[in-house]
């Protein structure tokens, strides 16, 4: 197991530095000069000259890369462009924990509410039960999650108008804090974040709990006169859940991208309207710094699905 994890920690490494490098290209050549757009209409030649060496903008390119990952090895993101001697990490650390929260209970839930949905489905196969679950799991996969931001805001406003309460629309409360106030604000973005993917995840364990219920070894189980709850949790649930196992990177993945929207639509302070912002802006280290965070995240979850896929199915080998 331990060689296992140098190996696929090593390979992971190696993703993010590849993701760095297509980040700081994509920034190098990208159309307009970050250092003119700062000085807009104040421009003077020698300002201009000076701000781009204090910068590194004036190095050869890979003489910048090399500075880069130089300060990426000491947790350092360079200072931003469009807020001038502002370090990039100070001004991603107070949405760094909103963004991380709102993706962490929005996976909890997905698994928590899409896996024993789809399983119950696949259990009551072909009838009202399954049809029912599986049409409701199919509008949520099809709905696009920022349609569903917007629908989400108008059911809040109708309750507020008919109710006369006043339940936030927009906003987030202090990140991992969770009292009345806070988990009054934070549940409907979770929910809309959570809302595709435990669609996803139902499918998913629909289809894969068919399929092993199918095998020749459970019906071999039901045959010696094992309960049917013993059949189901002890001999079919492990298998029916390698394929979730294995997806779970990229549902992350997914997860990430709507929290841009949700993040926009519900006026959440994450990194999602920094990175917005900095893109308009021309912020490339912003925007580097974003996309290595992610990246990060990301890789991070495919090795944690490796490691439970492992678990899951002891006969994959890990030396």
């Amino acid at each position: 197991m331990v060689q296992f994890l140098i190996k696929r920690f090593i390979g992971l490494i190696f993703v993010v530095v590849a993701v760095t490098f297509i980040t700081f290209i994509l920034g190098l050549n990208a159309p307009g000069d970050p250092i003119r757009a700062m000085l807009g209409n104040h421009f003077d030649l020698k300002t201009y000259l000076s701000l781009k060496h204090t910068y590194g903008l004036d190095l050869p390119w890979y003489q910048q890369y090399g500075n880069y990952l130089a300060n990426l090895f000491r947790f350092q993101f360079g200072y931003s462009f469009q807020f001038q001697n502002q370090p990039v990490g100070d001004l991603l650390k107070n949405g760094v924990p909103v963004s991380t929260e709102l993706a962490f209970w929005a996976l909890v839930i997905e698994m928590l509410i899409g896996v024993p949905i789809g399983i119950i489905s696949a259990l009551k196969s072909s009838t009202w039960i399954d049809t029912a679950n599986m049409g409701v799991m199919l509008v949520l996969f099809a709905l696009p999650s920022f349609i569903l931001a917007v629908f989400a805001q108008l059911i809040i406003v109708w309750f507020d108008t008919s109710t006369g309460n006043d339940w936030p629309v927009s906003g987030w409360g202090n990140p991992w804090q969770y009292t009345l106030g806070d988990l009054q604000i934070k549940l409907v973005p979770i929910l809309t974040v959570a809302a595709v993917g435990t669609a996803f995840y139902a499918r998913l364990a629909r289809t894969s709990m068919l399929e092993v219920l199918r095998q020749d070894y459970v019906r071999t189980a039901r045959a010696k006169g094992l309960r049917e709850r013993a059949v189901i949790y002890r001999h079919a649930f492990r298998n029916a859940m390698i394929p979730l196992v294995t997806v779970f990177g990229l549902s992350l993945g997914t997860t990430v991208v709507g929290l841009f929207f949700i993040e926009q639509i519900f006026n959440i302070p994450g990194i999602a309207q920094q990175t917005i912002s900095s893109i308009t802006a021309r912020d490339y280290p912003v925007i580097q710094a974003t996309t290595v965070l992610i990246a990060v995240g990301v890789v991070l979850g495919n090795l944690l699905s490796d490691i439970l896929y492992s678990v899951a199915d002891p006969r994959i080998k890990t030396e």
